[in-house]
């Protein structure tokens, strides 16, 4: 009998990849069948995505995918997409795309949401969603569109006014393997437009945002229809599968933003007595939990309540991540490019990292200064010289005071999330990309003061290919017995701080 194979189609803001996970005797396999680079690209109005490019990314993955599981005896029996949170696409009557989608990086919803606080209050969305404030949600992106007062309203109205549907970035490609529109409640949930107790579109919400931004009239007709992780949305299309080789094979609603994936791969214990890290550009911090915590202690600390997979809530905070390390790694490369410093050797300059000496400053690493690219050594420097704190000299130094402060604010809000959950927490597990670097874990153990595990790298691909596998039929069937299927794949690591 072939042994059963799930294809992930993994996309991050960097990057994008397709992974295929053969279940085979209690463990998953992942392999990498293709990779592409991602980001925002300058249209001339702003920054957007280039989805045309994604799609062509992605086609190649599942056709290695598919020729990879011929070879190997390999039964491709799902395919599920997941991805980053808020940004989104709007189509047209026709089905196809009136522009490419905003990224969240762009400077269109600058002040956006202060404006619509100031119509519906924070704590009167917090009570409804949920959500911690932060700017470029897509109920922001979609006022900014609409609003005269924004640089970009113009498009955006004229947009708007022939878009029949929106959908997040993960529904999009999904909608284009199957030809189906749905909206998949863990992303969903990060739009500022669901309800977080009901796990249904906020109509309440809709309504006032629609009273208030006449602009968006026909925002409810606009979303698709609700779906949770494990639902068959369709098979391939025949346009598809004639691209691909692959035949009709069933693509499944996974938890379709990446962190949801992400916390489904994490091998938290059932006592929920750990937090998780899922570190890559983002870092998204917190605990999962029941039921959402909609306190003003909550809403004041600013913690998320995002849905997760069989009704529970990741309980979170975002930080901005290795976003500023990785930044800086960027612009170092491009100088050694152009003859003006050495190369970058990541592994080099975290070991001369950890010898630099700590604690020697905390950057306030979510700063809204540091949210756009470009030019990051030199807006590090600009903090710490106003801080009138001594300025790093080296890559090194630099780099050590980016993980520091990044490993600081770790600790704060495990301990923020632990207090306002009522969660005793005995431990930090750590995943994604971020897992890999252990000097900040072990920054992080010594911070916390807690055991660090780090692992799985993979944790979004293997959440991704166990939702598949369990609405299947031949992966475990609860939440638990798919983390011990992660357990089981991974060697996992025990970070201790530095000496």
């Amino acid at each position: 009998m072939s042994a059963p194979g799930f294809v992930a189609i993994d996309l991050g803001a960097t990057s994008g990849r397709v992974m295929l996970g053969v279940l085979d005797g209690g463990r998953v396999e992942l392999v990498e069948c293709g990779r592409f680079p991602n980001g925002p690209v300058d249209s001339g109005d702003g920054l957007r995505w280039d989805i045309e490019a994604l799609w062509a990314g992605i086609l190649d993955g599942l056709r290695s995918a598919g020729a990879l599981a011929e070879r190997t005896g390999v039964e491709v029996r799902g395919i599920g997409v997941d991805s980053w949170a808020i940004d989104h696409g709007l189509l047209g009557p026709d089905g196809g795309l009136v522009g490419d989608p905003w990224c969240y990086r762009d400077a269109r919803t600058a002040g956006v949401a202060d404006r619509v606080y100031e119509r519906i209050s924070f704590a009167g969305h917090y009570a409804v969603n949920g959500l911690q404030h932060l700017p470029f949600t897509t109920e922001f992106q979609l006022v900014a569109g609409v609003s005269t007062g924004s640089t970009s309203g113009g498009a955006g109205s004229t947009e708007w006014a022939r878009a029949s549907r929106l959908l997040l970035v993960p529904d999009l490609i999904t909608y284009r393997l199957t030809g189906r529109q749905v909206a998949e409640v863990t992303n969903a949930s990060t739009t500022g437009l669901l309800d977080a107790r009901t796990r249904t579109w906020a109509s309440g919400l809709l309504d006032r945002l629609v009273t208030e931004y006449p602009g968006l009239s026909g925002l409810g007709d606009r979303l698709p229809e609700l779906v949770e992780p494990g639902t068959v949305v369709g098979p391939l299309r025949d346009a598809v599968r004639e691209m691909t080789g692959l035949g009709p094979v069933p693509v499944f609603a996974v938890a379709s933003h990446d962190t949801a994936s992400a916390v489904v791969g994490t091998p938290l214990p059932e006592d929920g007595a750990a937090a998780y890290i899922s570190s890559g550009t983002w870092s998204l911090v917190g605990v999962e939990l029941p039921a959402p915590v909609l306190t003003d202690a909550s809403r004041e600390a600013n913690f998320t309540n995002e849905l997760g997979v069989d009704g529970t809530v990741r309980y979170l905070r975002n930080v901005m991540g290795l976003w500023i390390l990785d930044e800086c790694i960027r612009e170092w490369t491009a100088d050694a490019s152009r003859g003006e410093g050495p190369p970058v050797d990541l592994g080099a300059l975290l070991t001369e990292a950890a010898a630099e000496p700590g604690g020697r400053y905390l950057l306030a690493v979510d700063g809204d200064e540091f949210l756009a690219p470009g030019e990051m050594p030199a807006r590090v420097r600009a903090a710490i010289r106003r801080s009138g704190a001594e300025v790093p000299e080296t890559r090194a130094a630099l780099a050590r005071v980016v993980l520091d402060s990044l490993a600081d604010t770790y600790a704060r809000v495990v301990r923020q999330a632990g207090e306002l959950a009522g969660t005793e927490i005995r431990a930090v597990h750590v995943v994604g990309g971020g897992s890999r670097n252990e000097l900040l874990n072990r920054l992080t153990a010594a911070a916390t003061g807690l055991p660090v595990v780090a692992g799985p790298a993979e944790a979004t691909a293997l959440g991704n290919v166990l939702v598949q596998a369990r609405a299947s039929g031949v992966g475990p069937q609860t939440l638990a017995g798919l983390r011990t299927v992660v357990r089981d794949s991974t060697d996992l690591q025990l970070a201790g701080p530095l000496p």
